[in-house]
């Protein structure tokens, strides 16, 4: 199955295919210099196999972990890039999750004022969130994703094999945001996971359907004037507890969504994470969360744009104060 991004000269398609790793050589352009962007965690094999179909091959593996979107290791990107003789013609190809796709989006967007990019997640997170849509970053001075860019991948592969060796927690990290998508935006796909959320699911099902709601949003409003800030649902406070604790992105923007519903929506949202295996409160400092947040890019004139959800499938966007946001991460975040 596949779905198009339409952006005008900017469109892509992605590929959601068992198998589809091995055909890359086919699905992309991989006849040029190919600069290969991975993290220490994700299986040899399946950056070997991406490898094998290029025609020169340059592979920079990243520590794992959040510390990896830097400057620093975003210099060093580069620098590879510029020391091996990539030119305009050539691409930078992440496999993995979202810290590959995100740094090397945006070393693609950067290098020699833009070069081709495509994306092959490896995570249920990244291939049902992160790996379309054009928002590539590196964090900075402990703010998360302040300093990036738009720029859209040519063409993105999910292999839903790949998921087969991640371990339970990040599975569970990525339903978060499969959840986030039906709340948002699908009803039908939050009652799909609220019926079957003990029970095993067709995940490139899911996972088309989370994409289709980003897909319909990012069409709409590509670089997030409006429209697209509902994408950013329990990621306000999540990203806080993100950035406090360490814990997984899904896990966070997990508890960022339960303050920012409706009591009937919360009260079964907690029933939907639970058996997903995803926390539904954080053993951590609140001021330091609360810190966090309002250092956060999307504070505007002192106050927070949240994204609220006040029944499935309809999301808006809301001004906090910071005395809102103060009390809202104190529900769902206590000090040990």
């Amino acid at each position: 199955m596949g779905i198009r991004i339409n952006l005008a000269d900017r469109s892509y398609d992605i590929i959601i295919e068992n198998g589809c790793i091995e055909k890359a050589g086919e699905l992309l352009d991989l006849d040029r210099r190919c600069f290969l962007i991975t993290d220490e965690k994700v299986p040899r094999e399946y950056i070997e196999t991406v490898a094998e179909q290029c025609r020169e091959k340059h592979i920079f593996i990243l520590p794992v972990g959040e510390s990896s979107k830097s400057m620093g290791m975003l210099e060093r990107i580069l620098m590879s890039m510029l020391q091996a003789g990539f030119t305009r013609r050539d691409c930078v190809i992440a496999v993995g999750g979202g810290v590959p796709g995100d740094i090397g989006g945006f070393a693609a967007a950067t290098y020699m004022r833009g070069i081709d990019f495509y994306n092959i997640p490896t995570t249920l997170l990244s291939q049902a969130d992160s790996s379309i849509g054009g928002k590539t970053a590196v964090n900075l001075g402990g703010v998360k994703n302040i300093a990036g860019a738009f720029w859209q991948p040519r063409k993105v592969l999910i292999d839903p094999v790949t998921l087969n060796t991640l371990d339970e927690r990040q599975i569970a990290a990525g339903m978060a945001e499969i959840v986030k998508a039906g709340l948002i935006a699908d009803a039908e796909l939050f009652r799909c996971v609220e019926e079957n959320c003990k029970s095993e699911m067709d995940m490139a099902k899911v996972i088309e359907a989370a994409l289709k709601v980003k897909k319909a949003v990012v069409e709409e409003d590509e670089r997030e004037g409006d429209l697209r800030r509902i994408l950013n649902f329990g990621h306000t406070i999540g990203h806080g507890i993100e950035s406090v604790t360490g814990m997984l992105h899904g896990e966070c923007v997990a508890m960022g969504m339960i303050p920012m519903c409706s009591a009937e929506v919360r009260r079964r949202l907690v029933r939907v994470l639970e058996p997903l295996g995803l926390p539904v409160s954080a053993d951590c400092d609140s001021e330091a969360v609360f810190e966090a947040v309002m250092h956060d890019k999307k504070i505007v004139d002192g106050e927070v744009m949240a994204v609220y959800v006040s029944e499935p499938g309809t999301a808006k966007i809301v001004k906090l104060t910071a005395e809102n946001i103060r009390d809202m991460i104190d529900s769902i975040c206590h000090t040990a």
